[in-house]
């Protein structure tokens, strides 16, 4: 009987261990099989993602048919006035019981200071007045009653905002959001006669005026203007690009230098970038001899992170404007040839466009793009260049100048 019983266990034993066996087998199988699913998966999802493409967003509200024009000022002279200290107060307390109480003037407040701020919610100058006053503090009162300290004005400038004296001397750059610049201190508040009572003198008839806050004059500049700058000779279609590409509404017309100052326009793209454009005035020969618009036509384009070099290319022999372009622009700054820049052949829709086109490329061994601004062929083609420019110039911009770039 024993025996027997053994024998049996034996038999369950066996029977258990290969019924686990076969449960961690199939555990196994299952695990494998989802490892497997997982990964054919991830290869069909590899195999069919594509690499999306950007495109330019072109607005269908219609443009305002008031005067909306609206112009960017990049350097501007301003005067700065702190506000001026209150004046002290000269009184004597008297009181029902002691008509003699002593002296109680109080002092006057503090005038105000004017500071500029670097702020990312403006982008140029023109809202900022030619003269810039501070409040004066409040004078003093009786009974040690001290006039008020008045409020600073605070002026918001863009970042990258560089301060200049009269003379030119840099004195403050304001490459960083909030950083603050005192461009005029308010004068200090007098003293009122309270203030200068003491053991030997007990009734004090003195006391003092507030003092003058400064008066100063500075040069303000933005280092960055725009992602991309316009450069071309007059009537070269500068302006009906810009108006093409964005809602910016320059004016346009058939005669030369009708850019007096530089307009922005916005670029929108579907993934919510946006790219600014800067149409900045025509150049002319001897230009970095201030012949024209001169020195002041050349700053605007060396505050511009890329060029977009705008030929007409109906005139004879359109690869001298380029070379006069580039000229000008290297005796002004050397480093300016050095910026990513897109050449771009304009009015290709008149006659004589595919001729001069290829004369063009004979003589310039460079990417050309040939659009029509005013009808508008191309324009998507040249977007895209100058997305893939802003991308580059992203990538490749440090993390100290990233604020500068936004």
């Amino acid at each position: 009987m024993m025996h027997r019983l053994c024998h049996l266990g034996a038999i369950a034993y066996g029977i258990i261990q290969r019924q686990s066996c076969e449960i961690i087998s199939s555990r196994i199988r299952c695990k494998i099989s989802n490892e497997n699913i997982l990964r054919a998966l991830s290869v069909t999802a590899s195999v069919c993602e594509k690499k999306p493409t950007v495109k330019a967003l072109r607005s269908m509200k219609p443009k305002s048919t008031n005067d909306t024009l609206q112009q960017f000022v990049d350097i501007t002279q301003v005067r700065t006035i702190g506000g001026n200290g209150g004046d002290g107060q000269i009184s004597f307390l008297r009181l029902w019981v002691n008509d003699r109480a002593g002296p109680d003037g109080g002092d006057g407040g503090h005038g105000g200071h004017v500071i500029f701020e670097a702020s990312s919610n403006v982008k140029d100058l023109k809202h900022i007045n030619s003269v810039i006053k501070a409040k004066n503090g409040e004078k003093g009162y009786s009974k040690n009653c001290f006039g008020k300290n008045a409020e600073h004005n605070v002026v918001n400038v863009p970042i990258g905002t560089i301060v200049r004296d009269v003379s030119g001397t840099i004195l403050a750059d304001l490459d960083k959001t909030g950083m603050m610049f005192i461009a005029a201190r308010g004068g200090a508040g007098g003293h009122g006669n309270a203030f200068f009572t003491s053991d030997t003198q007990q009734a004090p008839e003195i006391c003092e005026y507030g003092a003058t806050g400064e008066d100063l004059q500075y040069v303000l500049e933005t280092r960055s203007m725009a992602h991309i700058g316009l450069l071309g000779l007059p009537n070269a279609g500068k302006s009906t690009l810009l108006r093409a590409i964005s809602r910016a509404r320059p004016k346009v017309a058939a005669y030369p230098f009708t850019t007096l100052k530089p307009h922005i326009g916005m670029i929108q793209y579907d993934d919510y970038e946006q790219v600014a454009v800067a149409d900045m005035p025509g150049l002319i020969e001897d230009s970095h001899k201030n012949r024209g618009l001169g020195i002041t036509f050349l700053k605007h384009a060396e505050r511009c992170a890329a060029l977009v070099f705008i030929l007409d290319i109906t005139v004879d022999e359109p690869w001298k404007a380029l070379e006069t372009l580039k000229y000008e622009i290297s005796q002004f700054n050397e480093k300016l040839n050095e910026r990513p820049h897109i050449i771009v052949a304009n009015k290709i829709d008149l006659p004589n466009a595919e001729i001069n086109l290829q004369l063009l490329r004979e003589h310039i061994n460079l990417p050309i793009i040939p659009i029509s601004a005013k009808i508008g062929t191309n324009i998507s083609t040249l977007l895209n260049e100058i997305r893939t420019l802003y991308d580059n110039l992203k990538a490749n911009t440090s993390e100290e100048n990233s604020e500068l770039f936004m």
